[in-house]
């Protein structure tokens, strides 16, 4: 289990996986507001053993489906 957290990978599917840190990091947001986005239903994650990890493929889908062209 700490290998697969540690490496972010899964031994069955090779999907790279996420911290809470890294990927408010990646998105520029709080941790605050990473976690009201999980309390919210708004933002897929995984709980395994007391940490939570957010698989990278759901959070670039997530961001796909929420996409908004800007407005000229």
């Amino acid at each position: 289990m700490e290998l697969i957290i540690n490496n972010k990978l899964s031994i069955l599917s090779e999907h790279r996986y996420l911290t809470d840190a890294e990927l408010a990091k990646c998105l520029k947001i709080s941790r605050r507001t990473l976690q009201e986005y999980r309390n919210n239903g708004i933002i897929p994650f995984y709980h395994v053993g007391g940490k939570i990890l957010y698989r990278e493929a759901d959070i670039e889908e997530f961001l796909e489906i929420n996409r908004q062209e800007a407005i000229e």
